[in-house]
């Protein structure tokens, strides 16, 4: 099969390549043509602040929960967190979310930081009752159990979730 080298041909990959250009300008143009918002955010308010570095910090459990149906840190979630303690869970502490989506201080530092299986419940009805959203009733996720272990005590365990009125995800950060 005979192939000239400086014949330009149509190919899937070139067409994808248009395709994907097309589509940035005409995303581009409508940017533009919307211009500024001409009313003011919803609430929660979007992040006013740098997160804080960890490096260097001794071992420790970190929350940080993320509002993705505002695009927002979730100020104000209220969470439980216990601890399996023979054939239940043991409740150690509630703890509320500041303005960043963080709790004012570590979840479990120090003495109170000990290898062992966790739960972790997030208010998500209250929460998202609170900012005015329109829920059903009753709402798919009232009180959402996060199950985690901690194995090494001597880490830094960082739990990130990101959330929804519907679903949420979660995970071990760094």
């Amino acid at each position: 099969m005979d192939h000239p080298s400086n014949r330009s041909e149509l190919t899937r990959r070139s067409l994808v390549r248009v395709g994907l250009s097309t589509a940035a300008v005409a995303s581009a143009s409508t940017v533009m043509a919307q211009g500024a918002p001409t009313s003011p955010p919803a609430k929660p308010g979007a992040l006013t602040t740098a997160p804080t570095s960890q490096t260097g910090l001794s071992p420790r459990l970190t929350l940080h929960a993320i509002d993705n149906f505002h695009g927002t840190p979730a100020a104000g979630m209220v969470c439980d967190l216990a601890m399996l303690d023979g054939e239940g869970y043991k409740p150690l502490k509630t703890i509320t979310t500041t303005a960043t989506g963080r709790p004012a201080d570590p979840v479990l530092i120090d003495d109170a930081f000990k290898a062992g299986h966790y739960e972790l419940v997030m208010h998500f009805e209250d929460y998202f009752s609170k900012l005015g959203v329109k829920l059903p009733n009753p709402n798919f996720l009232s009180l959402v159990p996060i199950r985690f272990q901690i194995r090494d005590a001597g880490q830094r365990y960082h739990l990130p979730v990101l959330l929804t009125p519907w679903g949420y995800s979660y995970y071990r950060g760094s």
